[in-house]
């Protein structure tokens, strides 16, 4: 039975230097998901929002992209190995998280520490003061929501 896995490209920051909680110098986008997920568990309310609920999106996204490959292969005769059935829906869920975190929806839905603190105050490792307008909660630098995957395994 295929499954659908949410995560993250794992990459280092070049300008982080401490992660809480870690014995590496050097945080990564693997370290910094899986802090978050602890303690904000915001994958678990991403799947919650757009899989599970009346906005559950998520189904019908796969749906339709195992559809049109169905529709593919009854057409083309392609070999099933050369077409990723759900790449489209993958592709699409990835969309759906960054603009997820754009729009601030987690911020409104009253989770625990949600926004966050350094959000509020515009805290952020992009400027030379670390210090600019409110901001989104949990996009500080961008690599974090610009390295999320969503893929079908």
């Amino acid at each position: 039975m295929p499954k659908l896995y949410l995560g993250v490209i794992d990459q280092p920051y070049t300008n982080a230097t401490y992660m809480p909680g870690s014995k590496k110098s050097t945080a990564t986008t693997g370290m910094v998901a899986e802090w978050l997920e602890n303690k904000y568990h915001i994958m678990e309310h991403f799947w919650q929002i757009y899989g599970e609920s009346s906005k559950a999106v998520i189904p019908g996204l796969l749906l339709k992209s195992l559809t049109r490959t169905v529709n593919t292969l009854l057409i083309s005769k392609r070999a099933p190995r050369q077409i990723n059935p759900f790449g489209t829906a993958t592709g699409e869920i990835e969309v759906l998280f960054k603009q997820m975190l754009d729009a601030k929806e987690l911020d409104t839905l009253g989770y625990p520490g949600i926004p966050t603190k350094q959000a509020l105050i515009g805290y952020s490792n992009r400027f030379k003061r670390r210090r600019g307008p409110v901001r989104p909660s949990f996009i500080d630098t961008g690599l974090y929501q610009a390295s999320f995957k969503a893929w079908v395994d």
